[in-house]
């Protein structure tokens, strides 16, 4: 009997996921005889087509103007390099991540920000980690609407790096550092906590290839991502150390590059996050790396027994790190110029990420995989600006400016108003997503915002019409959808509302930066092609599953919207 994939977040309940399917010992078994019998998805955040085209080619002033990721050079020979890649409006890490896995846009699979609004949910029963209120919910009543939360503010305890599960080993929490008293609450559904796989509208890529028997895996950087298993769907394997956890030591753990992470690297940083610091987030990253290997190797994450799967894959968190980290008294992220030249820090990173892509590499040609494994390197979103003179922090530390959604706090719902001192905040980066509540007028709050233009640095307002040319009307009842924002703002390219002065770039947005994205489809018997035609990482969904002789119309988005395969992948592309 199959046990359910939520049941299994430690390393005891994923041993007995692992004996409860040996019955389908051969991890080949599914395939029909296809050529690709495997797919290694990798999301490398934040890193856009010039990064990829800088570091392959190489660019004057860095590594003697030869090519600085040999590893992913070396895939381009056989592969498909599309160079007009554009990921999802919003271009946030949650959005990014399911476009790619579900083949949908926001507007279809419900997702716009890792923390958004739904109107059709009540608060949690606990407040989370990181300050939506808890609330009341009374089952089939009238829903008040409330923010929701797909982060590290739903763990259990979000400072530990397994989550707080109780009973977990140091890394590995997964499914069983979620509190559900910490998840928004479905009124219709008698006041059910809305898991994150449930919270996606249309089914994934993981739901659909295990349903046709084949082996799934995914790492990720929250617990909260088990989103990619999408409604009714399954993940045989599942890793998600917390990112936004204490540093720790990670006895026996050593990067790609040979760094021991046994005690920790960099003590200065600030602790409290991976992310503060250029060298812990490769300690972090490479986890995840090491997680990869071992399924390559038909072994679980932890390295117990398992199957070589049929799709899984990782994001790198390094690359975003490098790309806009200010670490005090170490050095700044980021890029020297306009053209994309990485400084210092930056070029460590994408270094870092070359290399152990290069392990992964070198494992599947170890094992005799390569030849029978489709490889896809993203990315869930860019950043932005990469010109360093463009980035505008509003308000900033200086007071300059001020955002959206203070303009309009009187406006929002507590759980998104600046007003409320312990919320979670709007959701804003360099982008301003508002929902505004129950009365408040829409045409009123534009004039606002139009009326302080300079002040937020205003580029483009999407309300009415023109937001629902790519999504749905925003509302409560027949015909409208709870999620969608009611106003939309995308600021001047470099604005971003942020009162930290400990950054260099952000993402969320819709400008280039944010959005056009490296994208490598490689296998051997792939002949290199570079592809300028304007494509979406929602594309890559529909590929996997042709390239592993499954249906792409099994996947609800492509009914719905008519996503296409990738252009130029004819390898052996089933039924």
């Amino acid at each position: 009997m199959k046990i359910p994939w939520f049941l299994a977040g430690s390393a005891v309940m994923a041993a007995a996921l692992i004996a409860s399917t040996q019955a389908k010992a051969d991890d080949d078994d599914y395939s029909g005889g296809h050529r690709i019998k495997h797919v290694l998805l990798i999301s490398i955040d934040g890193m856009h087509a010039v990064d990829f085209l800088n570091c392959a080619n190489g660019v004057d002033g860095v590594n003697g103007g030869e090519p600085y990721c040999p590893n992913l050079a070396a895939l381009r020979h056989n592969g498909i390099n599309y160079t007009a890649a554009s990921t999802s409006k919003p271009s946030d890490s949650f959005p990014g991540l399911m476009s790619i896995v579900t083949g949908a846009t926001p507007k279809t699979m419900g997702v716009y920000y890792d923390v958004a609004y739904d109107r059709s949910l009540d608060a949690p029963a606990k407040t989370t980690g990181n300050g939506v209120a808890a609330g009341p919910c009374t089952p089939f009543a009238l829903p008040t609407g409330t923010t929701t939360e797909y982060e590290e503010g739903i763990d259990l305890d979000k400072t530990k790096l397994n989550g707080g599960a109780p009973g977990a080993s140091l890394t590995d929490g997964g499914i069983a550092s979620i509190d559900p008293k910490k998840l928004p609450r479905d009124p219709a559904a008698g006041c059910a906590p809305v898991y994150p796989w449930n919270f996606v509208r249309t089914n994934t890529i993981f739901g659909v290839i295990h349903a046709a028997g084949g082996y799934t895996a995914w790492s990720d950087k929250h617990p909260a991502y088990s989103s990619v298993a999408g409604p009714n769907g399954m993940l045989d394997d599942f890793y998600a150390p917390e990112i936004n956890s204490d540093v720790v030591a990670l006895p026996g753990v050593t990067t790609s590059e040979g760094k021991s992470c046994a005690s920790i690297r960099d003590t200065s940083a600030d602790l409290t996050a991976w992310t503060n610091s250029f060298d812990n987030i490769q300690c972090y990253d490479t986890l995840k790396v090491n997680a990869i290997l071992n399924e390559i190797h038909g072994k679980t994450h932890a390295g117990g027994s398992g199957r070589v799967p049929a799709i899984f894959g990782m994001n790198f968190q390094a690359v975003s790190v490098g790309q806009k980290l200010i670490e005090a008294n170490v050095g700044t992220g980021g890029y020297k110029d306009a053209k994309g030249v990485p400084r210092s820090a930056l070029l460590g990173e994408i270094e870092y990420v070359d290399a152990s892509i290069g392990d992964m590499v070198n494992a599947l040609k170890d094992t005799g995989k390569f030849e029978s494994t489709l490889i896809i390197i993203t990315a869930k979103h860019g950043q932005s600006p990469i010109d360093p003179n463009l980035y505008k922090a509003t308000p900033g530390k200086t007071g300059t400016g001020t955002t959206p959604a203070t303009i309009l706090a009187s406006m929002l719902p507590e759980s998104e108003s600046p007003l409320n001192p312990t919320g979670i905040g709007a959701t804003e980066d360099d982008i301003s997503m508002l929902w505004l509540k129950k009365g408040a007028d829409v045409e009123s709050a534009v004039d606002k915002l139009e009326q302080n233009a300079a002040a937020i640095g205003l580029g483009q307002i999407f309300y009415g019409p023109s937001l629902a040319l790519n999504y749905n009307t925003p509302g409560l009842g027949p015909g409208l959808d709870p999620r969608t924002p009611d106003i939309l703002v995308t600021p001047n390219v470099g604005v971003t509302y942020t009162g930290s002065a400990a950054k260099l770039e952000e993402h969320g947005g819709f400008s280039h930066d944010d959005t056009n994205v490296m994208l490598l489809v490689e296998n051997p018997a792939i002949q290199h092609k570079s592809v300028s035609t304007a494509i979406t990482t929602s594309q890559i969904a529909p590929t996997i599953l042709k390239a592993l002789g499954l249906n792409p119309n099994d996947l609800q988005a492509v009914r719905i919207e008519g996503t296409a395969v990738l252009p130029e992948v004819t390898l052996d592309m089933g039924r």
